[in-house]
């Protein structure tokens, strides 16, 4: 089984490395894409396996991600793992991924994903293998031929959902989505915070108003797609959508700019807005 991987980065720090040497011995290639407005190839780990690839813009993580898939799929690759700037594998996680993933039917298995540690979510389930809906991108082996014939990642999403529109198209189509348990990914997903409400405990994402933008706006449009296909699942993200408004009415700062921006969110899924934030502020 030949395996390529990609690191999508947007301004990365020197620290970066750290995480690339944690999986780069396992793998036969690494596309590293760039969407950030400067050339950062002086900072990359020199390895004659990485393939630093500069969109001197951002494009978006979907963009990204279908370059160095596409790159992969010319150059023979199975699969393709599927990393961000700041995860990173523990001792011989990624080996037993890939191992695992050598007994999966390749005609049938779009995704082996590992356990994500977040700050979310650190205790594993009791089966050690699943099939799913949805997984989180970073750590994934992806399936290149089905990746192809699914057409890959959506650029219209440009950031946010689009892991879980690529998992509920995949599954659409008849493919599994497999999360393996018994590996884990250190994920860091950003500036995670728990604070008390009365006697609940509620989990603040702290996520920026651009952020906030994509969110509303393409779990609509992930709505428009998949709603009929499994009505639970997006059910379940309107419902922690409405909750975020509530943490960010409550505890998050910046709250105008996030509200407003939820609301342009919205109205720009109406107007069929799509790709990058089109707002200056």
């Amino acid at each position: 089984m030949k395996v390529a991987g990609v690191t999508v980065i947007y301004n990365p720090k020197e620290d970066i490395n750290d995480c690339i040497r944690t999986y780069i011995n396992d793998i036969d290639k690494l596309f590293v894409v760039d969407n950030s407005n400067r050339d950062n190839n002086s900072l990359i780990l020199k390895d004659k396996k990485i393939e630093y690839i500069p969109n001197n813009k951002n494009l978006g993580i979907a963009k990204a991600l279908n370059i160095a898939a596409s790159k992969a799929y010319e150059e023979k690759y199975d699969y393709i793992l599927t990393m961000d700037q700041d995860s990173k594998f523990e001792k011989d996680n990624l080996k037993k991924l890939i191992a695992f993933t050598e007994k999966c039917d390749i005609n049938k298995t779009g995704i082996v994903s590992p356990w994500h540690i977040t700050k979310e979510l650190n205790k594993k389930p009791k089966d050690d293998i699943e099939e799913v809906i949805e997984v989180m991108t970073s750590g994934n082996l992806v399936n290149l031929k089905l990746w192809k014939k699914i057409k890959g990642w959506k650029d219209y999403f440009f950031i946010d959902n689009v892991d879980i529109e690529y998992c509920m198209n995949l599954n659409k189509h008849g493919f599994k989505v497999i999360r393996y348990n018994k590996v884990s990914l250190t994920h860091n997903l950003g500036n995670i915070t728990k604070r008390k409400l009365l006697w609940k405990t509620v989990t603040c994402t702290n996520h920026n108003y651009i952020r906030q933008y994509y969110m509303i706006r393409n779990l609509y449009y992930l709505s428009d797609l998949y709603k009929n296909d499994y009505p639970q699942n997006i059910e379940k993200m309107k419902r922690g959508a409405l909750g975020r408004f509530k943490n960010i009415l409550i505890f998050e700062k910046d709250k105008y700019r996030k509200i407003r921006n939820m609301y342009r969110g919205y109205k720009d899924y109406k107007k069929k807005v799509q790709g990058e934030y089109p707002y200056n502020n």
